[in-house]
């Protein structure tokens, strides 16, 4: 651990070659309504997410990893420390060429499929006739579009996520970050759900953020996974899998699947049980 422990706190200023996201000594505290004690919810985290990599966090309840999807996604500036995306710092807007997908259903119910992963490429100013080839795309690669005219109420949850996912894919971003996106799903559907997004990420070629309770997905899913302490949260582990790109769920019968699960476990229960107060 205490080899992860280096990779994590000693990575090199500047950001090393192939980095795509550079996080320096990020903190967040928040003010305590009332004039309490700040809670002190992340950091200092230095770290890098590689170029093109699918990096997934996971943690114990409570220990910040939404609160570091925020920050990278621009939707939160850091108390402490800065984070730059391509190079460019991050100052509480979100970049272009990056995108965020939810675990909450964040479809438009009042717009049909077409339109709500229309909606972003749209907003942005993209001509029509290349949104509509955008789309249409997104929706052939989600296996969506036999549903392209019809409503969000009338599809199932796990339709509903890829909807979503496509709306981010029409985008194409550079950086997807992926906030427990199948969190509400069934295993089978979350299962599916992870081989989508493989796919999905070898076309795009994107780098992948996944933030994620799920062992099992992380492990399945990921190039690295990051395991983050009891609050306030820093990583005090990473784990390469060693998968290859082409992987898919039938990586979960590789001996050594169980092995990493094992070796998260190992960090993550420790972790979980400070968080209870155990």
């Amino acid at each position: 651990m205490a080899e992860a422990l280096n990779l994590v706190t000693e990575s090199p200023t500047p950001a090393i070659p192939g980095t795509h996201v550079a996080i320096r000594g990020a903190t967040k505290i928040f003010a305590a309504p009332g004039g309490g004690t700040p809670l002190h919810a992340l950091g200092p985290i230095t770290f890098d997410l590689r170029q093109g990599e699918f990096f997934s966090v996971v943690g114990p309840s409570g220990c910040g990893k939404s609160t570091l999807l925020d920050l990278v996604a621009g939707l939160s500036a850091p108390t402490e420390g800065s984070i730059s995306f391509e190079g460019t710092e991050i100052k509480g807007q979100v970049p272009d060429g990056v995108a965020v997908v939810f675990q909450e259903d964040a479809s438009f119910p009042w717009l049909k499929v077409f339109d709500n992963a229309a909606f972003g490429a749209r907003r942005n100013g993209l001509p029509e006739n290349e949104v509509k080839e955008r789309v249409e795309h997104a929706l052939a690669f989600m296996g969506l579009s036999g549903f392209a005219k019809a409503y969000p109420s009338q599809l199932s949850g796990g339709m509903r996520q890829r909807v979503c996912i496509a709306r981010a894919m029409v985008l194409r971003p550079r950086l997807m970050l992926l906030d427990e996106p199948f969190g509400a799903l069934d295993q089978q559907t979350r299962l599916l759900m992870g081989e989508e997004m493989l796919k999905l990420w070898r076309e795009t070629g994107s780098t992948v953020m996944l933030i994620t309770h799920s062992i099992d997905e992380a492990v399945l899913l990921s190039d690295r996974i990051g395991t983050m302490s009891a609050r306030p949260g820093q990583f005090i582990d990473i784990v390469e899998t060693g998968w290859s790109r082409e992987r898919g769920s039938e990586t979960a019968m590789d001996p050594k699947y169980g092995a990493l699960q094992s070796k998260i476990w190992s960090v993550l229960r420790n972790e979980s049980l400070k968080a209870l107060g155990a």
